[in-house]
Parts: C-alpha cells; structure tokens; sequence
C-alpha cells in the first residue's frame, strides 16, 4: 500500500491539472466542433478525359471555367481558346497554372486524350481507373464525349463523374434515361430532343421535302448522331430522308474527308433539297470546304449538327458560340453542387439552352440565298468567308 507521503506528492502533481481537465469535460464537444468548422476546406482535384481533339470540347470546358469563376470556385477562369487548333491541352494546362481559388485544382497530370486511337483509349481507361482506385489523388473526373462517357459511365469508381458534350447520352448507352443516370455517383447533362429540335428548326427556314444525311450505319454511328431524334423530326414534318452510308470512324481523317464528299455528291444526285451535316470525322477544319463543295455547286442548304465550328469553315447553318458555352456553365453548376455535397444522381441532367444560330454569308451567295429579315435577327454569330 503507497505511503501517505506518496500519495501526498501525487495529488501535487494532479492538482495542477484539474482546471484543464474540467474545461475539457465541459467544453469538449464546442471544442471538437469548432476544430471541424475551421478545419482547411477539401480542395477538388479535377483530372480530364476525352476521346480525342474536338472544337466543342473547347468551348464546354471554356464554359466550364467561365461558370466556376461566377460561382467563386476558381479565380481566373478566362481560358483562352486554342487557334487554328481543336487541341484541349493547352486549355487544360492554362487552367492548371492559372485558375487559382482554393476549392478546385486542375491536376497538371490529370489531362488523358486517346487521339481518336483505339489502342489509346484503353491505355488511357486502364492507367486512369488504376490511378484513381490505388494513388487516390483524383476526386472528380470530367469525361467529355461519347468514349470518354462510355468507358467512366459505369466503371467501379466512388469519385463523381460529369459526362459532357455527347450527343445523346441515352442512345450511347451511357445513362439509361433523361431523368435517372443509373449509378449514384454519374451525371450526364442532356438536352432532350436537341437534334431533333435543330431539324426542325432548320425545315422552318427552307421548308424542304428531302433531307439528306450521310452517316456510319453501325450502333456507335447512329448513337452518335442521335439517328433517333433526326427521323422522329422527319416522320412528324413528312419529310423523306435520304441517306449515305459509309464507314468514317477511320484513323486518317483525309480518307473519311474523301468518302464524305462522295456522299454529298450522292446526297444531291439523289434530289435532296438540304442537307443535315452530321458529326462526321470528315468534317475538319482544313477539310469542310472541299467536303462541301458539292453540295454548294448544287444550292443545297446545310446545318451542321456540331455548331459554329463548322460554319466558320463553310457550314451554311448551326447553333452558336453561345449554346456551346452555356452547356459548359451548366457543367460548373453540376461540379458545384457536388462539391456542396449533393449525390450527382440526384442532379437535374437537363439542360436547355437558348435559340441562336450562327451564319456563314460566303455559302448563302454560293447557294443563292437572301436570308429574310427574321432569319437574320436570331443569327448572333456571322462568317463572311469560308475559313
């Protein structure tokens, strides 16, 4: 048993230390709470992944950094668009040095594009899926495109993945449906009937009986071109539809360029009053005048089902600049409702966008047409040449 002057020189020691031990009894839980509130917040690390290059993907993820911006995410969210380039690297790696803001960071490693190659994408899947499961260094992926959506739609991942800029994400089997993504931690923003709505659109203005579109008629080359929406638009407006089929998803997009004219000149062999240019790997930059030349020879109008792009290089007709980068901010609304804590699943995935058109002149006067009044008014984006 201690001795009295043990136990005399052990309640010294404690003695001391009753004071903080109370505080603590009492004011433990305020204390816990108020380490957790002013803990350092999370910071979003953001990686990328895309089929390949395309002139859309730009301009979303422009929207992208435009709406993180607004909503104090990102500092600077002013990216310049690449010139002369459908390239999202560069825009990437700006991001990555420049955003700034404390919620979101744009891993400088955290940019994966296939560059439309097969072999690729599967690296690209296999090297991506490991990272995120093993090093857990990323903790929100944007998949832009139908392969990106496809390959991270349904992968065994616990990250929230946006899906953005597909054409239709139900008929790419990336989301069973508009209103339900299918996996708690998927959003895939759509619009529905968009293509269906641009047909419609474009019969509006030239009233055309026969509507030509050249096509792969295969399940991805009619997934990625909503073949759905285009005959629900020519069923309800009795409109026939004349078809071109021809395989375009070839690695070398100056043969796909060639088998797409032929199409065209078949297209207006066949009688078509107008044309509706869907998304084609022909249809490139240094390749659209040429493509067309066909279709301008005969005075066949054209709407480009990819938006502006296209009309800068020779499209009579598309969507503008603006619709583009408004599908972009409503992608930041998504990330920053994830980022408060929402289940992505649980997200609204319909997005609705404005009525504007972009216009090329140079193909109006190579066709023959005098646009009216009311065309022009809803035109916010006007090409005088054929870029």
């Amino acid at each position: 048993m201690p001795s009295a002057s043990l136990l005399l020189r052990a309640v010294r020691r404690i003695l001391p230390l009753l004071p903080l031990v109370c505080w603590y009894i009492i004011h433990g839980d305020a204390a816990r709470a108020y380490s957790a509130e002013t803990a350092p917040p999370k910071v979003w690390r953001i990686a990328y992944v895309e089929g390949g290059p395309f002139v859309d993907y730009q301009k979303i993820l422009r929207g992208v950094a435009a709406g993180l911006q607004r909503m104090g995410l990102i500092e600077n969210g002013s990216v310049p668009l690449p010139e002369k380039s459908e390239d999202v690297s560069a825009m990437w790696e700006w991001l990555a040095r420049n955003a700034g803001g404390t919620a979101v960071r744009f891993l400088p490693d955290g940019f994966y594009s296939a560059d439309w190659d097969t072999g690729t994408r599967e690296t690209n899947r296999t090297a991506l899926l490991e990272r995120i499961r093993e090093r857990k260094d990323v903790d929100m992926l944007l998949a832009f495109g139908t392969w990106g959506g496809q390959d991270f739609a349904d992968a065994d991942i616990d990250i929230p993945v946006i899906v953005a800029s597909v054409t239709n994400a139900v008929e790419a089997g990336i989301i069973p449906s508009v209103e339900d993504s299918g996996r708690d931690n998927l959003t895939a923003p759509i619009e529905p009937d968009r293509f269906k709505h641009q047909v419609m659109l474009f019969h509006d203005i030239f009233r055309f009986k026969k509507l030509g579109i050249a096509y792969e008629d295969t399940p991805s080359g009619r997934g990625s071109i909503a073949l759905n929406e285009i005959e629900s638009a020519a069923r309800e407006l009795n409109v026939e539809l004349l078809r071109c089929n021809d395989t375009f998803d070839v690695d070398d997009p100056a043969l796909a360029a060639t088998r797409l004219k032929a199409c065209h000149a078949r297209l207006a062999g066949q009688g078509a009053d107008a044309v509706y240019l869907t998304y084609n790997r022909g249809m490139q930059p240094d390749t659209i005048a040429d493509v067309l030349t066909p279709l301008a020879e005969a005075h066949i109008p054209t709407f480009s089902q990819t938006g502006e792009s296209d009309v800068e290089h020779g499209a009579l007709l598309s969507i503008s600049q603006t619709n583009t980068e408004e599908e972009g901010v409503f992608n930041a609304e998504l990330m920053a409702a994830i980022i408060r804590g929402a289940k992505p699943r649980d997200l609204s995935q319909i997005f609705e966008s404005s009525v504007s058109l972009a216009m090329n002149l140079r193909m109006a006067t190579l066709i023959g047409w005098n646009p009216p009044l009311e065309i022009l008014a809803a035109v916010d984006e006007f090409y005088q040449e054929m870029r």
